[in-house]
């Protein structure tokens, strides 16, 4: 009996030591707690993103085929070059869909640079000259 007690003593000793040790091991090297990572800047593939939309016009493409006006592409600058888009208009909820063949742009605060024949399907013309829109990745 005095045994069994002597030994409860000694094993709950070395499990409170033990406990201890990996709370140390596990801990951050400062002995501060982790603390929870914060959510990425950029929002991952298939998320929607909103944003300022303009229209631009000739210049070379990043992906290195000609400018044309009448095409329903866009400049972005990190879906990749090839990629399909869904434009939506906020205003009006007219929407196009363009492919990305260019980067920009390099105006704060914008999200998508379209061709003049794909901001004209979502109701942008020049005289407005931007317009908030959603973006979906397809």
């Amino acid at each position: 009996m005095i045994l069994s007690a002597t030994l409860s003593s000694i094993l709950t000793k070395w499990l409170t030591a033990g406990a201890a040790a990996m709370q140390i091991a596990c801990s951050s090297p400062s002995g501060q707690k982790p603390v929870a990572q914060s959510t990425p800047a950029v929002k991952p593939a298939g998320a929607p993103q909103h944003g300022i939309a303009s229209i631009y016009t000739d210049h070379r493409t990043a992906s290195g085929e000609r400018f044309s006006k009448h095409a329903l592409t866009a400049a972005h600058k990190s879906f990749p070059i090839g990629s399909k888009v869904r434009v939506t208009n906020l205003h009006n909820d007219r929407s196009v869909v363009v492919r990305i063949n260019d980067r920009g742009p390099y105006v704060r605060g914008r999200v998508i640079d379209l061709t003049p024949a794909a901001a004209s399907q979502i109701g942008l013309g020049f005289n407005q000259g931007i317009a908030k829109v959603k973006l979906e990745k397809l």
